[in-house]
């Protein structure tokens, strides 16, 4: 409202103000004012009067209900609303905003305009706020400083298959080309592709441009293919069988063959000095070859040993494959380019070794880490003399690293990475993927030798950067493809990476399903993605679902192989579930030393708590010096043991449990006898409750290592049961002694009682009876004892109670003499004793008793009665009455 205010101000301006000349018109900053304070100051005054205005207009309530049943005032208000309302409407357009103010439902009508014009305020009040800055020198949509020769990277636009224009044409969609149908390459290559799980062997049998020659061991390596006793053995076990039967010493087998070439590679002087870029031919006038036959290889081979450099790039797969496929090789001379089917001429790439191991010829890649390993691993290919280009775009610091950007900013080429996921094994190929494959070569003779001018020029005309990339580039040509080995803890490794805490069960899922993939790829020859990746993979091990269909819903989409074997998916999760569930973390690591664990400093602990002893003040050894506290494992190893007790007064020793002992061996069976054979029976027939306590058994143990004689595990378990068997020989013969003891010890004990009862016997018979002493006493004349005179000196105090009493068993010992028993006489007794002397009260209720007599009873010494205490309407007042007189009661 404020805005339309000031625009009807700026209408209604001239008509106050009067203007004399033109000139003055054209002078005018709007017409009717001079300069913007003037502009401002009438603008401001229309805004208060207009708010003053509408504070003046009647409240709603009683006066405004009163003011519009009146119709002028009602016709009044609903004209000046309607244009207030085409005012508001008209500055909305204005500024690009919705502004259908008017014609809106009655029921939400209030509140659609409410919000039309809370956003129209937003948009008015940020174009205002960037005028306003624009003002003071801000510019927002300037463009920030870029430093020199950084390019920004592509913007993919709302999906990653689709191309962003900068030209404002529509954009175009990124074509992912892939066959289900296409026949697995792998079928057709004369060597099996060797997914065992064994090292990686050089696949070498021939040494071109060698300084030192090949061990035996490679050349002999064709023959020994052709034994057929080792058919059915992997190729590695095959190869160390041979050694171990021949007795060969190869210490290099595993060894990069030309690492003794590529450690006494010299750079030449002409490789080190500044070049001229020789421009590369158009793509459209030079010549492509598409290689898939062994005598156009061999042509090819010839044609590159007689140049001096030549550019290298592989294509590879490795979503339907267990180790991966190269797919594709091209390589490009200053005047050709070629194309190499590697998956038709597999066996034959080896030829290639003659030019790519010569050191005279510069063989130039772009990021070549991945593709040494490619090449050793398919083709038994090598490179010597090799120049990375991405080492080169890092010595420059350049603003990115990738082919992409090199060719863009050396170029001026626009590469097309559309086919970049692309599946290679395609068979014949599209034209269009054939040019993306040239393209990645074509170019790179040309940036070697503009990135070698610019790190001369970069160093000030000095050989040392350029040196170094020459030298990073050789590290990366030693570089030896290690074929991926599964162990019991590679599931570890994984596990970590996807930063979940897994219970026991959970864990105990993760590793077997783990397991299950890393076997069933390299038997179907398929990634591990493939068979079962790596989030749904942890997903069914974090929901350990209790039926097959919940595996099913845990993956989407559902994996091939998945399907086919649920059920064996569902056994190994419900084995995870059947382990106990402890909530704790990865307890496996196990540790040679006792290190002392850092605790949190509490400062509510007594002075004799050890466990919140401080880190500091523990004694501190070096790793290697640390006193290690032997178990009872080994025993003989304990005299060999001489620690300091002092030194590990801080150390802690892990609690050996060994009342659930679950090691047995024949002889402990034999040596038992037939009760207790049937007393272990039952005691194994409960379950152990700390086995969840207790590190579960062969989980990181292989089963086979076990049985093997030659593994340390087996070592292990066998002098385990030796020590457990020999200490409990030495417990049945220490129980076996404690019984003779006991036996013995209780023999004696009886005979000594038996004796003690002989003589207790004896002594008893000289002993008189309590009432052979009263009939002493009676004929003595009831006179009483006379107490013995002490001697003189002697005090005898009065003895206490207790002492009387423990008396009286020594006395008893005392034979008194033994008088004839006589009967009392109950003749001469007093029976008057017994009789009741005192005159009793008749206690039956006589009514014509007077209820004072009740009061005359005295209570007890100390008591208070407590007659009436209660509720005083229960208390009986005997009063006089005449009908007590008129009957006699009957009495008994």
């Amino acid at each position: 409202m404020a805005t339309s205010k000031s625009n009807d101000s700026t209408n209604s301006g001239p008509q106050n103000s009067t203007s004399d000349t033109n000139d003055e018109e054209k002078a005018e900053l709007c017409p009717g004012f001079k300069d913007v304070d003037a502009f401002v100051k009438y603008g401001l005054g229309a805004v208060l009067s207009a708010t003053k205005a509408s504070a003046g207009l009647p409240q709603a309530g009683d006066e405004y209900d009163f003011y519009r049943s009146f119709p002028g005032f009602q016709e009044f208000c609903e004209s000046q609303g309607d244009k207030l309302l085409h005012c508001m409407s008209q500055i909305m357009q204005h500024h690009g905003c919705r502004s259908h103010m008017r014609e809106r439902n009655k029921l939400t009508g209030l509140e659609e305009r409410f919000d039309l014009v809370v956003d129209s305020n937003d948009v008015i009040l940020e174009r205002a706020g960037i005028l306003l800055d624009e003002a003071d020198g801000v510019n927002r949509s300037q463009q920030p400083v870029m430093p020199a020769g950084f390019q920004p990277p592509k913007i993919v636009v709302s999906s990653w298959n689709r191309k962003s224009s900068g030209s404002g044409s529509r954009s175009e969609m990124f074509r992912l080309l892939h066959a289900k149908n296409v026949a697995r390459p792998q079928l057709k290559f004369k060597e099996k592709v060797d997914n065992s799980n064994t090292p990686f062997v050089p696949k070498i049998f021939i040494k071109p441009n060698a300084i030192k020659s090949l061990p035996s061991y490679f050349t002999n390596k064709q023959i020994r293919k052709e034994r057929p006793e080792d058919l059915d053995v992997p190729a590695a076990l095959a190869d160390f069988i041979h050694q171990q039967r021949t007795q060969e010493h190869v210490e290099d087998m595993f060894a990069h063959p030309y690492q003794y070439e590529l450690d006494h590679l010299a750079i030449p002087e002409s490789l080190l000095s500044k070049p001229e870029p020789q421009m590369y031919k158009p793509i459209a006038e030079t010549k492509c070859s598409f290689i898939d036959a062994l005598e156009d290889l061999v042509a090819l081979n010839e044609k590159l040993c007689r140049l001096t450099e030549f550019a290298v790039d592989l294509e590879h797969h490795s979503y339907r494959s267990f180790l991966g496929l190269t797919c594709l090789m091209q390589i490009s001379t200053r005047e050709e380019d070629f194309i190499i089917d590697t998956l038709e001429l597999r066996s034959e790439m080896y030829i290639l070794n003659e030019s790519f191991t010569d050191p005279t010829i510069v063989k130039v890649f772009h990021g070549a880490d991945s593709d040494m390993e490619w090449l050793q691993r398919d083709f038994g290919l090598y490179v010597v003399n090799l120049f990375d280009t991405h080492q080169a775009s890092r010595a420059l610091n350049l603003a990115r690293h990738s082919l992409d950007h090199l060719l863009k900013h050396f170029c001026n080429v626009d590469s097309d990475k559309r086919y970049q996921l692309a599946d290679w094994r395609i068979r014949p190929l599209p034209d269009e993927m054939v040019q993306y494959a040239r393209t990645d070569t074509h170019y790179l003779l040309y940036i070697y030798d503009s990135v070698r001018a610019q790190l001369l020029d970069f160093n000030h005309g000095q050989t040392g950067l350029l040196q170094c990339v020459w030298n990073k580039s050789k590290d990366i040509s030693l570089k030896k493809y290690l074929k991926p080995i599964y162990t019991e803890e590679s599931y570890l490794e994984l596990q970590r990476k996807q930063k979940k805490s897994f219970n026991t069960q959970q864990l105990t899922a993760f590793r077997l399903l783990f397991a299950w993939r890393d076997k069933l790829a390299r038997q179907e020859d398929e990634s591990t993605g493939y068979v079962l990746p790596t989030h749904m993979m942890s997903k069914i091990s974090e929901e350990l679902p209790k039926e097959p269909q919940g595996i099913i819903a845990c993956c989407n989409p559902v994996p091939p192989l998945v399907r086919q074997q649920v059920n064996e998916l569902h056994l190994l999760v419900q084995q995870g579930r059947e382990m106990p569930l402890l909530k704790a973390e990865i307890a496996a690591q196990k540790k040679k030393g006792l290190t002392p664990i850092k605790k949190p400093e509490v400062t509510l602990f007594g002075p004799h708590d050890t466990s919140r002893v401080s880190v500091s003040d523990l004694p501190q050894f070096p790793p290697d010096e640390l006193p290690v506290k032997q178990g009872m494992l080994f025993s003989e190893d304990e005299h060999q043991m001489d620690v300091d007790l002092q030194k590990t007064i801080g150390l802690i020793a892990p609690p050996k449990i060994t009342l659930f002992e679950e090691l047995e061996t024949k002889n402990d069976q034999e040596s038992l006898s037939v009760a207790h054979m049937k007393a272990r029976r039952i005691i194994e027939s409960f379950e152990n409750p700390f086995r969840m306590y207790l590190p579960a058994p062969d989980v990181h143990i292989n089963k086979n290592a076990k049985f093997d004689p030659s593994s340390k595990i087996f070592e292990i378990s066998k002098r385990w049961k030796l020590q457990s068997s020999e200490q409990q020989q030495k417990e049945l013969e220490a129980k076996r002694k404690a019984k003779q003891e006991a036996k013995e010890q209780a023999k004696k004990e009886t005979e000594e009682r038996n004796k003690a009862k002989q003589s207790y016997q004896e002594s008893l018979q000289d002993v008189a009876t309590v009432r052979q002493q009263a009939a002493e006493s009676a004929k003595g004349g009831g006179k009483k004892r006379e107490r013995v005179a002490s001697e003189v000196g002697e005090s005898t105090p009065k003895p206490s109670k207790k002492l009387m009493k423990s008396a009286v068993k020594p006395q008893m010992t005392e034979p008194p003499p033994q008088d004839s028993f006589t009967p009392f006489d109950y003749s001469q007794s007093d029976l008057n004793v017994f009789a009741d002397t005192k005159s009793k009260d008749n206690a039956q209720f006589d009514p014509n008793r007077k209820g004072h007599d009740f009061k005359k009873k005295k209570n007890p010494k100390g008591q208070k009665s407590n007659f009436g205490a209660g509720n005083r309407s229960m208390s009986y007042l005997a009063g006089k009455s005449d009908r007590g007189f008129r009957h006699n009661w009957p009495k008994r």
